[in-house]
């Protein structure tokens, strides 16, 4: 019998061991039955699973880690089974499912089991007295507990929210201990926050050996999109976990609160990679999306142009405001070595800024840094036949970016402005007004999506801010540049524009 039939041949002989349905016998669904048959398959040395919270995954994987305890499809001898979350109290969460499951068992089966919860969470199965007893025991994210340690079966329980620090050491540990025995690991979690995260990189690029189910809609649907939620949730069709009318509701409550609960809905719910921590975002996304347009109010009045250079590693972006109408553009460049498909992996995006390329957001100019005169001349040549009202730029740059300007020909006013708490918050606020004001709109941008992302804000003590990266890999030039053109373009707009009469009585 191959070991998927017989896992889930001994899953389906467990009982539901806690919430409304308790007692019941575990009925597995299909995309359950799917990841036991891909993470037990032959050349299966690491299973990784992405969906959204209370999904069973937890469960699922506590079940298969009883099996394996027992032997069920696995008979070597001295069986070590490790559970590893992040903290020990997640641990017990698993722990708990796999001692519930036992108490569906045969009463015979349950002797050969000691359950100890001191001091350290542990289970001994003694099948035989003359045989040697097999451990499942629980850990928490320190690499350094695991040191030594030769498991046949590894479950780590929402990896994508482990210390970045700790986490990867304990995941080092734990790999190289299951090649001891031809061991298999099962990582499980909702979606990490960023693409660079280590569990991201697991499902994005797999290494051979590798199986991977992940339940994630495409990105920037609406939240309380139904065929999308129940994307992210394919157990609720199947009586597992949140109802469709649960996270109808939810959804409807996320959208209505909006901020840290709607991003936290996205994060966990949804099952996207957006980051939970809204406190210091510049925009979230569903704050961007309201800035999307199909159809953006057309090129007309003055435009202001914002830029920000890069070097070398960085984006060179520039972006195009229209106070006027509200329009905003922006455009991006890469130097040409290396290419734009290589970018993308040493960044830990993938694909994404060939997908840039392809709709005319993103291009390569130069070799290994991005000429600044040419730069410069393919920035000016974008508006061509408008009336430029000035151009924003950070005074850091200021005498690169002022010769190639005097090289180009450039007349029309030029306005620097520190990336500091100072001019940085007045930026930053400016940028936000006008952006829930609706006073921003834009065509879909992949470009503009990311650099949101990845932008944060810095506070000061006197609560003023400065943008920042998100995650040292993260590109948020394009975000610097729309905030310098945008934040110009509302004090244009608020100066007013008549002389004040003064009159004496």
């Amino acid at each position: 019998m191959k070991p998927s039939t017989a896992a889930i041949q001994f899953l389906e002989s467990l009982s539901i061991p806690e919430g409304p349905r308790a007692g019941e016998p575990i009925k597995l669904a299909p995309f359950q039955k799917q990841f036991v048959k891909g993470a037990l398959a032959d050349d299966t040395q690491v299973a990784v699973l992405s969906i959204g919270r209370g999904n069973a995954k937890t469960a699922l994987s506590a079940g298969i880690a009883l099996g394996a305890l027992m032997g069920k499809w696995d008979d070597q001898p001295r069986r070590e089974i490790i559970i590893v979350a992040r903290t020990r109290d997640q641990g017990r969460i698993a722990f708990d499912f796999v001692v519930g499951f036992i108490r569906s068992l045969s009463e015979w089966d349950q002797m050969c089991f000691t359950v100890r919860r001191s001091p350290r969470l542990e289970i001994e199965f003694e099948a035989h007295p003359k045989e040697p007893s097999h451990f499942l025991r629980v850990i928490a994210a320190d690499g350094r507990s695991s040191l030594g340690s030769a498991p046949t079966l590894c479950l780590m329980d929402e990896r994508g929210h482990w210390q970045a620090d700790k986490g990867d050491d304990l995941e080092h540990a734990l790999l190289s201990g299951l090649g001891k025995r031809g061991g298999r690991a099962l990582i499980i979690s909702t979606s990490a926050a960023t693409d660079a995260h280590p569990f991201s990189r697991w499902i994005d690029e797999p290494p051979p050996g590798t199986y991977v189910q992940e339940h994630r809609p495409s990105p920037g649907q609406p939240a309380d999109d139904l065929a999308t939620l129940l994307e992210a949730n394919p157990g609720a069709e199947h009586g597992i976990g949140s109802s469709v009318e649960w996270l109808k509701t939810e959804a409807a409550r996320a959208l209505s609160r909006g901020g840290a609960a709607l991003n936290s809905f996205r994060l966990y719910n949804r099952n996207e990679r957006v980051s939970g921590e809204t406190r210091d975002s510049l925009l979230t996304v569903d704050e961007w999306l309201n800035c999307e347009a199909a159809e953006p109010p057309p090129r007309d009045g003055e435009v202001i142009i914002g830029i920000d250079l890069g070097g070398s590693a960085s984006m060179s972006a520039a972006a195009y405001y229209w106070p006027k109408t509200g329009r905003l553009e922006c455009y991006g460049h890469f130097p040409g070595n290396p290419g734009l498909a290589d970018r993308g992996q040493a960044d830990s995006v993938g694909n994404r800024y060939v997908e840039m390329e392809e709709r005319g957001e993103l291009a390569t100019l130069g070799d290994k840094t991005v000429p600044v005169a040419p730069w410069m001349r393919a920035v000016i040549a974008r508006v061509e036949g408008q009336v430029i009202g000035a151009l924003c730029a950070d005074r850091y740059k200021q005498a690169e970016i002022g010769e190639a300007l005097d090289k180009v020909g450039f007349h029309a006013p030029v306005i620097w402005r520190g990336q500091g708490f100072r001019d940085g918050g007045e930026d930053c606020e400016r940028f936000r007004r006008a952006a829930y004001d609706g006073k921003v709109q834009s065509l879909p941008s992949l470009l503009l999506r990311s650099a949101f992302a990845d932008a944060v804000c810095l506070r000061d003590p006197a609560n003023n801010l400065k943008l920042a990266k998100a995650r040292s890999l993260g590109r948020i030039d394009p975000a610097a540049a729309s905030v310098l053109a945008v934040a110009e373009g509302a004090r244009r707009t608020g100066r007013a524009t008549g002389g004040v009469k003064v009159g004496w009585a």
